[in-house]
């Protein structure tokens, strides 16, 4: 089965999100309105809509030493995309909310990791799993 998901979030305005989402993380642009736009978020579905109530995140994620914004969204790449998508990140001299890392290494469940937060305060994680069947364990 090849599931796909839906994230309807809040932007500040369309033209900076789609900087960020369309040139500078390389989304491709769906459907529009004056209000909203959907993003192919690496084979997902993003809709963002305007709004001028976009909340600030809570750190109260605790992931061993961080302490991680919440709410965030993301996604799980593969470790070549990943690389790639940091390399974009750092072209455009994006901030990295979470430097990119790794996480419980030698461990179950190891990954690399960054957060990013989009214009509109948005937090994003990106992230590879050094053996992906070990996402859930």
């Amino acid at each position: 089965m090849n599931t796909k998901f839906h994230l309807a979030f809040k932007v500040k305005d369309l033209e900076s999100t789609i900087e960020f989402y369309g040139k500078i993380l390389g989304c491709k642009t769906g459907r529009f309105t004056s209000n909203w736009i959907d993003f192919d978020f690496f084979g997902h579905q993003l809709s963002a809509h305007i709004s001028k109530n976009i909340s600030e995140p809570d750190y109260c994620g605790k992931v061993e030493q961080l302490e991680v914004p919440i709410p965030h969204f993301g996604c799980v790449l593969e470790k070549k995309e990943f690389n790639k998508l940091k390399e974009r990140l750092l072209k455009n001299q994006i901030q990295f909310l979470v430097e990119p890392q790794t996480r419980y290494k030698d461990k179950n469940g190891e990954q690399e990791t960054m957060f990013v937060f989009d214009y509109s305060h948005n937090a994003i994680e990106f992230k590879t799993f050094t053996n992906t069947s070990e996402m859930f364990q």
